[in-house]
């Protein structure tokens, strides 16, 4: 008699990264006899994948943890077990407190430990608990399953770079994710190939900073995240690239000449500026000044004009003045960003930040939040506006809320809609934009709309 597999109910926190991890994980518990489920009360084994960026984030794991108790014990009830494990970057960070304080968990894996979770769950199948924290990110990537392309997917994550060097002083990765470590290309190239032959046409290549990527490439030399990029574009089925997250201080003239030489790289880029108040950028340890910045942005845009721009933005870095903060509207109103993410400060505990004094306090941080969040949410609508008329190309990746509908993604990242067959889906068509709405666009599909290759754009 054949043995039922197992369910597996992972929850994910945070970035794409995270979701990359998830992914992963997964991937590395199905040869174990584990089958993802959606549904917490038919998993077998619940991981939250977490992430340490927001504010409170491990309180919110405890009362997350609270809820996964409660469905534990309804399943014990019924005759069934539950193994319950964390991961990521609160797991790392919190380690044997987490265990101390919530004994609902029997395992605690940190984000560098991914390929020893199916030991792990070995170990816990036989009552025995386990926080494995200390593995290096060579020996992540070396260990875990080769990537079959699984689930019909039309874009992909795939990490190439992980950790950070930069120690900015409000954040944690450095001390979670550890040092820059970069994969080498032909494993990143094996995997691409991989996704590609399932299906996959886009792929967004991710790091902690990830235009730090210095891999050693098919030549035996290091190789940049523009020659990497290069190499993928080679690959026939393949049709858009992305990458992200990437510091202002990496930004080489390779990487932006790419976005004007390049056809399958989309034009758009996530590049955090964080403040606009040098004497605060100072304080967080950025090593740019405003003016860098955007005379960054300035080349960037000389290379491809179209390029939808998206940052990050803290509000409420300790000693901020209101001059601060108008110095950082100053910079948002003027780079006029397609999309950003905006937080207000909050200390991370062991980060030099959570020391500083001056702390700005929270009815302040609230404020000036709001009033970034309304400046920079007109820009996100004016740029999405500004398509409304145009004929884009849209790479379809599934079905969309009404029936006939199909939903994509432009080049820069917008999700569109339009009626249209459902063959379409993992193709690029030409769609005719009609309407802006508060979250996506609506289109129609152009008569003769397919074509194979993404053209260029503008603005």
């Amino acid at each position: 008699m054949t043995q039922s597999r197992k369910k597996l109910h992972i929850k994910t926190f945070g970035c794409q990264m995270n979701a990359y991890d998830s992914e992963r994980m997964a991937e590395a518990l199905a040869p174990a006899g584990y089958d993802v489920t959606e549904a917490m009360d038919d998993a077998d084994l619940v991981i939250l994948n977490t992430c340490h960026i927001r504010e409170k984030a491990a309180e919110k794991v405890y009362s997350e943890l609270g809820r996964v108790r409660v469905n534990k014990e309804a399943r014990k009830g019924q005759g069934r077990n539950t193994m319950v494990a964390v991961a990521g970057c609160v797991a790392q960070a919190e380690g044997e407190e987490i265990i101390a304080r919530a004994s609902v968990v029997d395992i605690v894996v940190g984000p560098q430990s991914l390929h020893r979770l199916a030991d792990l769950v070995a170990k816990a199948e036989t009552g025995e608990r386990s926080v494995e924290t200390e593995f290096p990110a060579d020996d992540k990537f070396t260990a875990l399953p080769t990537r079959a392309g699984g689930k019909r997917q039309v874009s992909a994550f795939v990490t190439v770079q992980e950790g950070c060097d930069k120690f900015c002083t409000f954040c944690v990765v450095p001390y979670t994710r550890g040092a820059e470590y970069s994969r080498p290309v032909t494993d990143i190239v094996a995997e691409v190939e991989r996704l590609a032959a399932a299906g996959v046409r886009e792929v967004t290549l991710l790091g902690q900073n990830v235009n730090a990527y210095h891999g050693d490439g098919e030549d035996g030399s290091a190789w940049s995240l523009a020659r990497l990029l290069r190499r993928l574009a080679e690959i026939p089925d393949i049709a858009r690239m992305r990458f992200t997250t990437s510091h202002p201080r990496d930004m080489d003239e390779d990487l932006i000449a790419l976005f004007g030489d390049e056809e399958k790289l989309m034009p758009y880029l996530h590049l955090p500026y964080q403040a606009g108040s040098d004497r605060i950028l100072a304080a967080m340890n950025r090593k740019h000044t405003a003016e860098e910045y955007e005379r960054l942005i300035e080349r960037i845009r000389a290379a491809r004009p179209d390029l939808a721009l998206s940052t990050d933005i803290i509000v409420g870095f300790p000693g901020e003045t209101d001059e601060d903060f108008q110095a950082t509207l100053d910079v948002a109103k003027r780079v006029g960003f397609a999309q950003a993410f905006s937080f207000k400060y909050s200390a991370r505990p062991g980060t030099p930040g959570a020391s500083l004094e001056g702390q700005v306090p929270d009815m302040v941080k609230k404020e000036r939040l709001a009033i970034l969040q309304a400046q920079i949410e007109e820009s996100r609508r004016a740029f999405d506006r500004a398509t409304v008329g145009r004929r884009i190309p849209v790479l379809f990746e599934g079905k969309g809320r009404k029936p006939g509908q199909i939903a994509g993604r432009s080049p820069y990242l917008q999700a569109v809609y339009v009626d249209g067959p459902e063959r379409l889906i993992g193709r690029i068509a030409k769609v005719d934009i009609s309407a802006a709405g508060p979250n996506s666009l609506t289109g129609v599909m152009n008569a003769g709309f397919e074509w194979r290759e993404p053209i260029r754009t503008a603005v």
